[in-house]
């Protein structure tokens, strides 16, 4: 008894006892009252079918929705390779600039040259305020991070350029995007400045970040991870489909042999 009260009922004990209840209760009882009425085998095809008939419309609303078991979310990769670009002339060399770039000794006005060429060869520069610069500039946080490139309060993110991501195809002047499941790569460029390095004070607040103009700005590239939310539903709507459509294809070959053997002359009753 005591080895018996000591098993963790939370939450895995619990939620695999109330799955099998709950399947046990829904789905029995209806197979009961089938199975009473026409028989285990009978019962049984029509239950199944009843059930793959509900699994799928609830993964199609599921799929539609983007509702109900989702898989992974999408998020920003680094890609592999070149994620850290700690040099402007790199930038020409890696192919993200189509025109080489020549460095100087001004830091300043090479950061801003930059940012001037890479508008210039179509990489869109997003505003702070969007929630795509957010997302970017919090993923190239913790790729920096993560690589040991800055620590924590040593840089700050103060620019994202974006390029790619076009879906296709898309008809009715761009109002009819149902059918677009084609996308281009999707990239972003997250623009990181050294900071000076403060001296903080116990009970003191931090001093205000202020951005070293004698060292050149780096860069995060990445690339967009569509992920797989709809995955799960997708694939629990296209399955159910598959089994209702075997069980109602039983379910009427089950019928012509029935009608066929009703329908046949009655043997002598001596044979």
């Amino acid at each position: 008894m005591s080895a018996l009260l000591a098993i963790n009922w939370e939450p895995e004990l619990r939620g695999i006892i109330i799955v099998i209840i709950a399947v046990g209760t829904l789905c029995g009882s209806v197979y009961l009252i089938l199975g009473t009425n026409l028989g285990a085998r009978l019962g049984f095809l029509v239950a199944l079918a009843g059930l793959a008939g509900w699994m799928f419309i609830l993964g199609a609303t599921w799929w539609t929705y983007s509702k109900g078991l989702l898989g992974e979310e999408p998020s920003w990769k680094p890609v592999a390779g070149k994620t850290i670009i700690r040099e402007y002339s790199a930038l020409s060399e890696l192919g993200l600039l189509d025109t080489p770039f020549t460095p100087t000794d001004n830091v300043t006005a090479d950061a801003a040259r930059v940012d001037a060429q890479l508008v210039d060869e179509h990489w869109a520069k997003l505003d702070s305020a969007l929630p795509k610069y957010q997302q970017a500039a919090s993923a190239g946080t913790v790729v920096v991070e993560e690589s040991k490139t800055f620590g924590a309060g040593e840089f700050q993110v103060v620019n994202v350029f974006d390029i790619g991501g076009h879906r296709s195809p898309i008809f009715w002047d761009g109002r009819l995007d149902f059918l677009a499941f084609f996308h281009q790569p999707h990239y972003v460029l997250v623009e990181i400045a050294p900071l000076v390095p403060q001296r903080t004070e116990p009970g003191r607040a931090p001093a205000r970040a202020v951005i070293d103009t004698s060292r050149p700005h780096e860069y995060v590239y990445l690339i967009r991870d569509l992920g797989q939310k709809r995955v799960p539903a997708a694939i629990i709507c296209i399955s159910s489909l598959l089994i209702f459509l075997l069980s109602c294809w039983l379910l009427h070959t089950r019928d012509q042999r029935v009608r066929e053997n009703r329908s046949a002359k009655a043997l002598p009753p001596g044979v």
